[in-house]
């Protein structure tokens, strides 16, 4: 039943999600509750019973919507700045500035004609 509602269900919140990624979160939470529909079907709970967060996350190993958007969009930006990505990806996504701030890394990143602001977290060595 896993893999029947893996290949159905997480496959169509996959392609093209990150056109989700500057959706607005009511979009974003219709596709969060078909993926805890389909969590429910998984384990076999009620709608109502608790903990729907911690079968998504600890049992499923799934992201909720917006963290696996945030995700793919991560990974693309890293496929087409170190050219594992298509060219048609590739050529349009260019890396202009990176900065550091305290525990911050801060970059733009062009794509097409439209700069974007990138910042995530980086781990300093102990």
């Amino acid at each position: 039943m896993k893999t029947m509602v893996h290949a159905f269900v997480t496959t169509r919140v996959d392609f093209c999600n990150t056109v989700f990624a500057s959706a607005p979160r009511s979009v974003t939470d219709k596709l969060q509750r078909v993926m805890n529909a389909a969590a429910r079907l998984v384990s076999d709970t009620r709608k109502y019973d608790r903990g729907p967060s911690q079968l998504l996350h600890v049992d499923l190993h799934w992201l909720d919507v917006s963290d696996h958007v945030k995700f793919k969009l991560g990974l693309t930006v890293h496929r087409c700045l170190s050219n594992k990505a298509p060219h048609y990806l590739a050529d349009s996504c260019i890396l202009v500035a990176i900065w550091m701030y305290h525990d911050t890394t801060a970059a733009h990143l062009a794509v097409g004609r439209r700069f974007y602001r990138l910042e995530f977290a980086s781990r300093r060595a102990p």
